[in-house]
């Protein structure tokens, strides 16, 4: 397996926030590989089983959840990583801590506590995801947070692009341990994001179809798709019509990772390292403008068909509710709150608040769901729709 020359080196790290001494405890892992293992041991991600991916507290089995969607994004990540020579390790921690900062009821949750944290800083799901990981995980004796290398923070912090304008969770981790905001991240970070696009993209697909809120002849709407599903009929004119449906998405997601290798490869000829990468003053790893061009009409499909779908608003309403009354019965009587978050409640502000968000921010639905019922007496309603 060849290594690119622009592929993050984990013994070429910019090392941790808090020195780790543990010589010949280590094993033949690599600072990457320690990353990725302190993500998937951590009380978060096993969370994130049972939060929202697209239908909130679904009752079937069937449907992705945000684990479930973490270890796809993953899978599609590790494919393209190795084409392209980067690093593996860096690319699948990226991609299986890259939601960890979300709430219960996905971005329904994510909207009520924005509005909650308004007098406090504001929320966002991706601040609190490196807050979560650097600061609130606290499975160490000598310091607090999982301690991931630079690499791994700055990915997480920038996958999406560089930030101008870092939240206070984000802005705090950057005053103790400057990330670069500025700048643009790794290729296995640029990855993670892409992979992140193809996964849920395609993903959702299968999802809504199964839900009954996205019909195959909606989809054929869109040229590129009828163009895919007119092959899978050829290949396959006898198969059970689900079954090529996820032929369909399986499909795409093969058409599109293809198309993210062919043109990062042309888009990195010349680039020699990693610090070149982080110069280029643009996205590296990314689709062709005219897959670009697919993907953004599917995403517009998708939120006009499913994720503003009406079932989808109302419920999103009901969710947003639970997490609105779940901040307000902490925030007025503060007993509401278990015992050990009660005893390291700060007493003033924005600090409080801020506490009482990182308690709801880690909350599955289900948990939410049963607060909600003991402080108030009832279940909240209209809380799923599959």
């Amino acid at each position: 397996m060849h290594t690119a020359p622009y592929a993050s080196d984990p013994a070429a790290s910019r090392g941790r926030e808090f020195p780790e001494e543990r010589a010949g405890s280590r094993g033949p892992r690599s600072e990457f590989q320690r990353d990725r293992d302190r993500i998937v041991h951590s009380i978060a991600f096993r969370r994130l089983r049972s939060k929202t991916q697209v239908f909130i507290a679904p009752d079937g089995d069937h449907y992705r959840t945000r684990l479930t969607h973490s270890l796809e994004v993953a899978q599609v990540g590790r494919v393209i990583a190795r084409e392209l020579g980067l690093n593996e390790d860096l690319t699948e921690a990226l991609c299986l801590g890259h939601d960890i900062g979300h709430p219960p009821f996905g971005h329904a949750g994510e909207k009520a506590l924005e509005q909650a944290m308004v007098h406090a800083g504001g929320y966002d799901h991706n601040a609190q995801g490196l807050r979560t990981l650097a600061r609130l995980e606290g499975p160490y004796c000598d310091h607090d947070g999982l301690n991931l290398t630079w690499e791994t923070l700055e990915g997480l912090a920038k996958h999406n692009g560089p930030v101008a304008a870092p939240s206070w969770a984000l802005a705090e981790i950057d005053q103790a341990f400057s990330l670069e905001l500025s700048t643009w991240p790794s290729l296995e970070a640029q990855v993670a994001a892409v992979a992140d696009d193809i996964a849920y993209d395609n993903h959702d697909i299968d999802d809504g179809l199964r839900a009954g809120f996205l019909s195959l002849d909606d989809l054929l709407s869109l040229d590129w798709l009828a163009d895919q599903w007119r092959e899978v009929e050829r290949r396959f004119p006898h198969a059970p019509r689900d079954r090529q449906q996820r032929e369909l998405v399986r499909t795409q997601i093969g058409l599109m990772v293809n198309d993210v290798i062919t043109h990062t490869s042309a888009q990195t000829s010349g680039i020699m390292s990693v610090d070149e990468v982080r110069a280029a003053g643009r996205q590296l790893a990314t689709f062709t403008p005219a897959m670009r061009e697919h993907e953004r009409r599917l995403k517009r499909f998708m939120y006009d068909r499913l994720y503003y779908h009406d079932e989808q608003i109302a419920t999103a309403e009901h969710a947003r509710d639970v997490i609105a009354r779940l901040f307000a019965a902490y925030h007025q009587d503060e007993t509401n709150l278990p015992s050990p978050w009660l005893a390291s409640l700060p007493k003033q502000e924005p600090e409080r608040s801020r506490h009482i968000a990182d308690f709801i921010a880690g909350m599955t639905d289900r948990y939410a769901i049963d607060q909600c019922r003991r402080i108030y007496g009832r279940a909240p309603e209209g809380l799923s729709n599959v």
